[in-house]
């Protein structure tokens, strides 16, 4: 396994889910050990580069925020890492000129599609990843995530509202080669109606819509026209949020990843816990995972 990049930058322009302000974003190929870190195109050159990093996420409010020491921020960031994660991609540049990434349809989807579209290449350097070699959980009331030693990676999430439209669903996931696109990159963020006033009162959601998340009406009807993408699209996109919130650790996991009623918090809580304790992880040649860390699930749903 060598670390991979993108052959060409690609572009695309969009909406902020959060800050409702149209933003260009373009992705660039990087050398070798660079990892991924976004820069700010609206913003001095010397503060404008941010890592993506579980240690410089500085906000968790319905999505992942990453800031750097001069206080410059990225939003939203959870569904383009999903897809570099989905992908494979160890080595990028996201240039961004404003502070959150696009919405687009509210999926990592168009960010595959991106991906695909630059091109995918292999790096003179080996790729690493993390193997998880203990137990690390988060337990906060009813929450609770934790990793566990797995040979591959694996997730298992549990989601339940008090809604009918989405009521108490479980998914297992064993993930393999190539469906991460297919099974899970289309599952779209959502939202309730009853929040939508609290939330613009935040400041958060005011460029969502119908085009960019499912929104359950108060009388728990899927406002979207075209319904929604999977019967189980809710438990789908929390899966796909963790896959991107995890990416943050720097390196794809040998792990078992499992999750109750988490959300990008604790996903973070989690990775800042595991690197606490050294003892909990080790560094090891990606030879010893597929060379695709995403792929065909093994899917279980009640409710």
């Amino acid at each position: 396994m060598r670390q991979r990049t993108l052959r060409e930058a690609v572009e695309c322009t969009g909406i902020g889910l959060h800050s409702g302000q149209p933003v260009t974003l373009v992705l660039r190929p990087a050398p070798v050990e660079h990892g991924i870190r976004f820069r700010r195109t609206d913003l001095p050159e010397d503060e404008a580069e941010i890592p993506a990093r579980y240690d410089h996420v500085c906000d968790t409010r319905m999505c992942t925020t990453l800031a750097n020491r001069f206080g410059a921020k990225v939003a939203t960031v959870e569904h383009l890492m999903a897809a570099l994660a989905g992908l494979g991609i160890d080595n990028a540049v996201v240039e961004l000129d404003g502070p959150e990434v696009p919405a687009m349809d509210g999926s990592a989807a168009p960010f595959v599609f991106l991906l695909e579209c630059a091109g995918i290449v292999q790096q003179a350097a080996a790729r690493r990843s993390l193997k998880v070699l203990k137990r690390v959980q988060i337990v906060d009331g009813e929450r609770r995530c934790e990793l566990l030693p797995h040979d591959g990676f694996a997730v298992e999430f549990e989601i339940e509202f008090d809604s009918p439209a989405v009521k108490h669903k479980q998914g297992r996931f064993e993930l393999r080669p190539d469906s991460f696109k297919r099974e899970l990159a289309a599952a779209r963020t959502f939202g309730f109606e009853r929040d939508v006033q609290q939330l613009w009162s935040m400041g958060l959601a005011r460029g969502g819509s119908l085009d960019n998340a499912v929104v359950v009406s108060a009388d728990h009807r899927i406002l979207n026209e075209n319904g929604l993408r999977y019967d189980d699209e809710f438990v789908r996109h929390k899966v796909l949020d963790a896959i991107g919130d995890l990416y943050l650790a720097g390196a794809p996991m040998q792990a078992r990843l499992r999750c109750v009623r988490s959300g990008h918090a604790m996903n973070n809580r989690l990775l800042r816990q595991l690197f606490a304790d050294r003892g909990a992880y080790a560094i090891v040649p990606a030879e010893t995972v597929p060379a695709a860390w995403v792929g065909e699930p093994s899917l279980s749903v009640a409710g």
